[in-house]
Formats: C-alpha cells, structure tokens, sequence
C-alpha cells in the first residue's frame, strides 16, 4: 500500500510517499519550515500544504512530537503548549481532508527500524534511543511496541537531572563536550536504562547516530546488551508512520 508519511520536527515538518511493503520512498522528500510558532492551527496548515503538494486523498501517517492516545495530544514537546488536549487527528484530517492517524515520533522511527532495519527480526526486548535537541526512547517486546515510552525523562540517580538534560546531542553541542566528555555521560545514562529494563539490544538513532561519527563515542560505552545504530536515520519517522496508518486503515476496513 502506498501511504503519505509526515515526520513533524522541532525545526521542520518533511514528508514522502512511502510503500509500506518495502519501505521504500517512492517521492522525494518534501520538506517546510516548522512554523512559528508552531500552533495547531499553523502545524495543521504545513500538513494540509504537503497533502496538497503530493495530490494526496488517500491515507496519512504522522509521526508527531507528543504523547498520543486516540488520537489527543497528550504533551508538547518543541511545538506550542496549546496542542495538549488537541485532538490532532481530527484536526490534521480536517486540513489534509484525508483520513490521518497520528502517533509518537520516536514509536514511529521505532515502527520503521523494527520492519526494516537495525531491529528486523529481533524477538526479544528492543530500546531505541533517539538522540538530538532531546532524548526519545522507544520499546518493543517480542516486536510489539509499548507506546508512548519517555525513558529520556527518568531522573539519573545522585544527578537530580533526567537523562534528556545531562547528555542529550543539544547538550553536548551547548556544553560544547567533547565525544568523549558526551560519551561518558551517556554511558551513565545507558547504564540506568539498562538496570531498570534488562533490554536484550539497544539501537542507537537521532543526530549522533551518523556512521563516521560512532568511532569517537561507542568505546567508551560499557553495558552488558549490545549496542548498534539506526539504519534508516531521517526516513525512519516517514516509513513508521505510514506504517502505522496502513494498519489503522485496514483495522478499520
């Protein structure tokens, strides 16, 4: 099935035409400003523009900066506060004038990595970490996803600080830390997620995922579960959500 995938992002809002069989984007990517601010009434006109620019009436996957359950944004993060209590599905619906099924960025990318990368296959307990301006976390178990995950939030022990404020990618850029000085950071942080989970494979996304970058960081990261990046980098928000909306449109056929 060929579904319009949308990635909403803290600094842009891109979309493609994706085959959910293969992955494959079969469109470039098309790509606008995340407007500010970016209120529901301006996000939802960017996602009525992408529907227009692909003559799109059929199906929408959006992957989406917050905390969705059926279909209400339940927190905001990098877009406007108003979104909470939104239900964005409706609104983004109504704007496109397509049928729209929204959910969580990072269980998105998660979606897409799971199906066609780092994850394919795997049975066992899978964390996907996304690192960038935050930390997102996605899990799956037995390739199910257990939605809505904010592992980037948990409070480290004796830093009285969340994993997202100690060692996200905008922390080490504002900090201006070395890889190393990030990585041992991090590491702490792996560490904890690791104690309370006991996850089977760690898959590694967002800005500091890019392959000639992980020889500065991955020796300095110590746990006991295997480690390994993200394949599908900036698609993988595109290719879950479109995913996703497949099989919400045939749940509901």
């Amino acid at each position: 099935m060929k579904i319009l995938g949308i990635d909403v992002g803290g600094s842009g809002i891109k979309g493609a035409i994706i085959q959910t069989r293969t992955g494959e984007l079969l469109t470039e990517r098309y790509r606008i400003p995340t407007p500010l601010p970016p209120t529901p009434e301006a996000v939802a006109g960017v996602i009525g523009q992408i529907a227009s620019h692909f003559r799109w009436e059929k199906p929408i996957g959006i992957g989406f900066p917050a905390v969705v359950q059926q279909g209400v944004a339940k927190t905001a993060a990098n877009i406007d506060k108003s979104f909470i209590g939104t239900n964005v599905e409706k609104l983004f619906s109504k704007k496109s004038g397509c049928p729209v099924h929204v959910l969580n960025d990072a269980d998105a990318a998660g979606i897409a990595e799971m199906k066609f990368g780092a994850g394919k296959d795997h049975k066992g307990l899978v964390l996907l970490i996304t690192v960038g301006t935050g930390i997102g976390t996605v899990l799956f178990t037995r390739g199910k996803l257990v939605p809505n995950t904010e592992f980037g939030h948990v409070v480290l022990p004796g830093r009285g600080i969340t994993g997202e404020q100690y060692a996200s990618d905008a922390v080490r850029e504002r900090e201006k830390l070395s890889w190393k000085e990030w990585a041992l950071r991090f590491n702490e942080y792996l560490h904890h997620l690791e104690f309370l989970l006991s996850p089977d494979l760690i898959i590694l996304g967002g800005g500091v995922s890019k392959e000639e970058e992980k020889e500065h960081y991955m020796k300095h990261f110590t746990i006991k579960a295997p480690i390994v990046l993200a394949k599908l980098k900036n698609n993988a928000g595109m290719i879950g959500a479109a995913i996703a909306a497949k099989r919400r449109y045939k749940e509901k056929e």
